[in-house]
């Protein structure tokens, strides 16, 4: 098992200087693969959108000195998450639970990033991630859970699980044209090259 370390933004209110320097320090074991899940959330008035925006940058700063990927979280809030992590070149990650437009997905994309697709691309009301999913390439995918929440369809409204990955990656088969097969090899690709965790279990 492999760890994504960070600071969910409707956490952060009470963060620290001295909580990022814990956060390093737990970033040199060899088991920590990535810097997440940070960024920020608007679906809810607090924290204060400033404060999630000072420690989202600041997280990100953390991924910079520790060459690790990040692991964005973004609700309700993508213009200002864009805008913050475009002055970031260099850095590398997913956006998690992508949900938001076609085109924004391309201007990641362009950046470097993965495209998380959890269970909603499974509904018949994800038309928006469905186009998501038709428009960018499928090396630039990678897909995810969100567990215990957004279980795919037969599932919805179940505690969601990895066992029910393989609905995912059916979906998407069937909106890229491609064959299942196809489509679990490179999304796993995909997953070893963004956190460099090779077949056997080893990081690269």
């Amino acid at each position: 098992m492999y760890a994504a370390i960070g600071v969910h933004p409707s956490d952060c209110g009470d963060l620290t200087e001295n909580d990022i320097e814990w956060l390093k320090d737990l970033s040199s074991d060899e088991k920590v693969v990535a810097i997440g899940e940070i960024g920020l959330d608007y679906h809810y008035d607090e924290p204060d959108r400033e404060i999630q925006k000072k420690w989202f940058i600041r997280q990100l700063e953390l991924a910079g000195d520790t060459s690790l990927p990040i692991v964005v979280h973004s609700r309700d809030a993508a213009q200002d998450t864009y805008e913050i992590i475009k002055d970031f070149r260099g850095l590398r990650g997913v956006i998690h639970c992508f949900s938001y437009s076609a085109e924004l997905a391309r201007e990641y994309v362009k950046m470097g990033y993965y495209i998380g697709v959890g269970g909603v691309v499974t509904f018949k009301n994800g038309r928006k991630l469905h186009e998501v999913v038709k428009e960018i390439p499928l090396e630039s995918i990678v897909v995810e859970t969100d567990a215990p929440y957004l279980s795919p369809e037969p599932y919805r409204g179940r505690r969601n699980s990895s066992a029910f990955i393989p609905y995912i990656i059916e979906r998407i088969a069937d909106l890229k044209n491609v064959s299942y097969e196809t489509v679990e090899r490179v999304v796993y690709e995909n997953a070893a090259d963004l956190y460099k965790v090779r077949a056997d279990g080893q990081t690269c």
